[in-house]
């Protein structure tokens, strides 16, 4: 005998959503309304079934960013209620589902809001300034030669550990559109150092730390006051401890590099 699987109430919504042409042009709320919303849907399908909707009535549809919607591509994100990527912790917007929203609730949707992500159109944003910082630290030239047994390169497990958590930050900017000033430090920090626990990333350790964070500043991203408001809204859980030892890297790097000045051993 089969087992007959409840009834799951459709959801109507309310949406409040940014709408802006492009960078220059003001912008503004609109409302729309999403009807019949299954609570199994997934908010980007939500907001696919909305434009739908849209493009049927010859109207334009609302801009977003999205590509792999499994929560690892970082290219997705905006605010839902003054909350980056949403309500629920550790979850991007492209994995958050309409179960957790009330029927006939009224949702309030806008970019990330820094001078650093300019808008785009919409709910897109340009990121760009994240890869600037990524480039800026530089390439590993260690020289790796053929394929070796791992085990001929030993890292203790302490460290392997930590820079797997840090490696885990996707670059959706959502600690940047969290922070009351802006700030990239819990990203730029996890990019550095992911690679300094490694010892791949130890020849360049130094001069890394230095072009990653003068990026960051010259991005015109805020400064840090270590609320912690980044960590709480990362989807992936990158710990706010990185921006100390992100710091300590910093300081370090700039101690060698007087100390290389002074020696002759640079400029």
């Amino acid at each position: 005998m089969s087992i007959k699987q409840p009834h799951k109430k459709l959801l109507n919504l309310k949406l409040k959503v940014w709408r802006q042409k492009n960078a220059d042009a003001e912008g503004k709320f609109e409302i729309y309304e999403a009807k019949n919303i299954s609570p199994d849907a997934s908010f980007l399908e939500m907001l696919d079934t909305v434009n739908e909707g849209l493009v049927k009535k010859n109207e334009i549809p609302i801009v977003f960013d999205h590509d792999c919607r499994e929560g690892i591509c970082g290219s997705c994100g905006f605010m839902i209620n003054g909350n980056a990527h949403g309500p629920e912790k550790s979850t991007t917007v492209c994995q958050l589902h309409m179960r957790h929203f009330k029927n006939n609730e009224v949702l309030v949707l806008e970019p990330w809001r820094a001078k650093a992500f300019p808008i785009m159109k919409d709910l897109m944003c340009d990121r760009s300034a994240l890869d600037r910082i990524i480039t800026a630290g530089g390439y590993i030239s260690v020289n790796t030669g053929s394929a070796q047994e791992a085990n001929n390169i030993p890292i203790p497990k302490p460290d392997a550990d930590e820079a797997f958590l840090s490696a885990a930050c996707i670059g959706c900017g959502a600690c940047v559109a969290s922070c009351k000033n802006a700030s990239a430090a819990l990203f730029t920090s996890a990019k550095i150092m992911h690679l300094s626990l490694l010892p791949q990333g130890k020849i360049e350790r130094a001069p890394r730390a230095l072009g990653m964070v003068a990026q960051m500043d010259a991005e015109s991203f805020g400064a840090c006051t270590s609320t912690g408001a980044c960590a709480a809204a990362c989807p992936k859980d990158i710990s706010l401890i990185n921006i100390a030892k992100m710091n300590r890297e910093f300081l370090k790097a700039n101690v060698l590099q007087k100390e290389s000045v002074t020696n002759g051993d640079g400029a």
